[in-house]
């Protein structure tokens, strides 16, 4: 039976039970579910505090928004601020929050987030749940699948919880929640957002839409985006090649009744973008992800036994990218074609809490089973490879005290990985006459991880959290299978069969304050890697085969290697109401963060960004916001070899919106919002040096945005 429909019944299996029962509970009124209640998928997974509603966040704007009930910080990206600054990648949405940056190799088009130096295998980037179905982790080139701008929020989730979704989570999971497949029925029976902006730095053009509706137990969504830019300006000129056009969108329906609901949306995703930069400017190369993506969910909370609630997700993406531009020959045209399958299946049951001689133990267990096919043709450095993974987790919490709780988490997976692998020379140079050996190959692994934490309410509503991790990660079959070259990154890739478990002992601290005129909160923390796998640039360049490696002078020739490692940083972010003005006030706020790594033999980790300062000065009031700040990035002198320093930078920003309420039965929208935000106002060399391309690429220039937005 072939794959694809295999996976169809299994999806209908699983959620024809729950239809079943989610119909026959529905009301005949309008039902208006809280997300927190129906959508939630634990109460021991992030989500910010204080209600939400299914329209987005319950933070005001420009508040800064933290969780204080999880074991670990999370990172939120609200509705309001996507809608302020307008992110066309998930990169551009997060690259300077704390603690996080980004690939950046086409601005605004392929730009991946990193979470504490980690990125690619390290860090998975899912959609309500569900892996994102993309090939952005087998290269920086690659864009990710998912368009901020009809999220409700995006998530960056660390520490303990990140165990729900695999070993391959071990930097943080950065998740885009939607509302998809439904969730909620407005209570109104309808409600949406529509947002448009233009960035002159780029001539940058963009919309956006969603729509929610339902009555009498069924919900169902709609949105849409299209983006459009020319190449965008630099200090002293044009980053040529930085094109791109992006436009997509998704439709869902889910029955939604008393004792839980189930969903199914099907989206679509096309863009087309360019590479900037050396060679592959040049070669006028420019990429085209598509991908078709179906995904569903659902929960069902019986009346009684020992089960509260069970819930599911479930996913499959087919996706395919072509790389165009001029070849070898000098005519343009295909040179690499990558496609990828993959589905994901998670079925989780929370327990009723539980009141014991030391208090009340909550907890999930979940398993979890995906499949991966990446198939690569033409001038592609991975060939055809399968993987495979099965686990299992479990999730305890122990509130001793009120105000006191403990955590235990475990996971255990296996994973299967088949592929060709070659067996380079020792030095990876070529021999005369001789070709390297191909043969088929099948590595299995079986990871397990463990997590404890302990989260401590202290006086004058500061949360306290300290927790400790041991994660252990298969190499993916990138890592283990590379065998040539990448034109877009100029870059001839070779991985290593052999590679072992990669093993992370990690301990955090953090602490918090999410209410009141301060919200701050400062974490710490240390891990020590055995067996890291990274990126090692040999010195050595290759052409477009092996046999050109140490003459040829195209591209940079990368091997997948592993050592021990250690990495250590900390991050910060506050802000203080400090004086009232009208019904809001006037607040200062400030950032740092920096992350350190080296290796064992005193070398450094290569592409780790750089240490980070900022701060500034807001108001909110009477509908008004306004915002200058300076973020300064510290010139980055710890290299690794063959990198070259990155000088410092500032990017001075500023803001301002006003925001109207409405009456929606005279002007069809209940809130309009109508801003300007400028970024990069000293029209200052930025480079990133976590970016394989930083020498050849400066990030935008001085940019202004217009941005309207109107909520209905």
């Amino acid at each position: 039976m072939p794959y694809r429909r295999r996976l169809g019944l299994l999806a209908l299996s699983t959620a024809l039970p729950l239809v079943l029962v989610a119909t026959a509970a529905a009301r005949a009124e309008d039902i208006k579910l809280d997300e927190i209640t129906v959508s939630s998928p634990s109460p021991i997974v992030a989500r910010p505090t204080g209600p939400v509603t299914g329209a987005g966040s319950a933070f005001p704007t420009g508040v800064l928004p933290v969780v204080t009930n999880t074991f670990s910080p999370v990172t939120v990206v609200t509705q309001q601020q996507i809608a302020r600054d307008q992110p066309r990648t998930l990169g551009d949405a997060l690259f300077d929050r704390p603690g996080i940056s980004s690939t950046t190799y086409a601005p605004g088009a392929a730009s991946r987030p990193i979470i504490r130096g980690l990125d690619n295998a390290r860090v998975r980037i899912q959609e309500n749940g569900i892996v994102n179905g993309g090939v952005s982790d087998l290269g920086e080139d690659h864009t990710v699948p998912v368009n901020p701008l009809v999220a409700d929020r995006l998530e960056v989730i660390r520490g303990p919880a990140t165990l729900r979704y695999g070993s391959g989570a071990i930097g943080g999971v950065v998740s885009a929640e939607n509302n998809r497949v439904p969730t909620y029925i407005p209570a109104n029976g309808y409600a949406g957002q529509v947002t448009s902006g233009y960035s002159t730095v780029d001539n940058g053009r963009l919309g956006a839409a969603t729509v929610d509706a339902g009555k009498d137990g069924f919900a169902v969504h709609a949105d849409g985006f299209k983006t459009a830019n020319d190449s965008y300006a630099i200090p002293g000129g044009i980053q040529r090649n930085s094109y791109s056009e992006s436009q997509g969108g998704s439709i869902g329906v889910s029955a939604i009744g008393d004792r839980g609901f189930v969903g199914v949306a099907f989206s679509h995703y096309d863009a087309i973008y360019a590479i900037p930069g050396g060679e592959a400017e040049q070669a006028r190369t420019r990429l085209t992800p598509n991908q078709d993506r179906v995904i569903s969910r659902g929960e069902y909370r019986p009346l009684d036994g020992p089960i509260e609630v069970i819930r599911y997700w479930a996913g499959y993406s087919a996706y395919r990218h072509d790389e165009i531009g001029i070849g070898g020959d000098g005519f343009e045209g295909q040179q690499a074609i990558f496609k990828n399958r993959e589905a994901e299946v998670r079925i989780e049951a929370q327990h009723v809490p539980v009141f014991t001689t030391l208090g009340k133990l909550t907890g999930a267990i979940g398993v979890q089973a995906d499949r991966r096919l990446i198939n690569t043709q033409l001038e592609a450095f991975l060939p055809r490879t399968d993987s495979r993974a099965g686990a299992v987790y479990l999730f305890e919490e122990l509130e001793v005290l009120p105000g006191t709780r403990l955590q235990a988490a475990g996971r255990i997976e296996g994973d299967r990985i088949r592929s060709t692998a070659v067996q380079f020379p020792g030095d990876y140079l070529p021999v005369d006459g001789e070709d390297p050996l191909s043969y088929r190959l099948t590595r299995r692994f079986a990871p397990k991880s463990a997590s404890f934490g302990l989260l401590q309410d202290l006086p004058y509503g500061f949360v306290a959290s300290l927790t400790g991790s041991y994660v252990e990660r298969a190499p993916t079959g990138y890592e283990l299978f590379s065998q040539g070259p990448h034109d877009a990154t100029a870059t001839f890739e070779i991985g290593d069969p052999t590679l072992r478990l990669e093993r992370a002992r990690t301990v955090e601290a953090s602490i918090r304050h999410g209410d009141g005129p301060l919200r701050f909160e400062a974490t710490g923390y240390y891990t020590r890697y055995t067996g890291f796998i990274y990126k090692r640039l040999t010195g050595t360049l290759c052409d477009d085969d092996f046999a050109s490696c140490g003459s040829g002078d195209e591209l940079r020739q990368i091997v997948y290697s592993q050592q021990n490692a250690t990495f250590y940083g900390a991050e910060l972010i506050g802000q203080y109401d400090a004086l009232p003005i009208g019904n809001g006030f006037i607040g200062v706020e400030g950032q740092f963060d920096f992350v350190r790594a080296k290796f064992d033999d005193g070398t450094n980790v290569p592409r780790i960004p750089p240490y980070r300062l900022g701060g500034g000065v807001y108001l909110r009031a009477d509908g008004w916001f306004a915002r200058i700040n300076l973020l300064h990035a510290f010139a980055h002198t710890q290299i690794a070899p063959f990198e070259t320093d990155t000088p410092g930078w500032n990017d001075l920003r500023a803001e301002v919106s006003y925001t109207k309420t409405l009456d929606p039965a005279v002007y069809g929208a209940s809130e309009v919002t109508l801003g300007l935000q400028g970024r990069n106002l000293l029209d200052d060399d930025i480079r990133n040096s976590a970016s394989f391309k930083k020498d050849e690429i400066l990030l935008p220039g001085r940019n202004v945005r217009l941005f309207l937005t109107a909520r209905f």
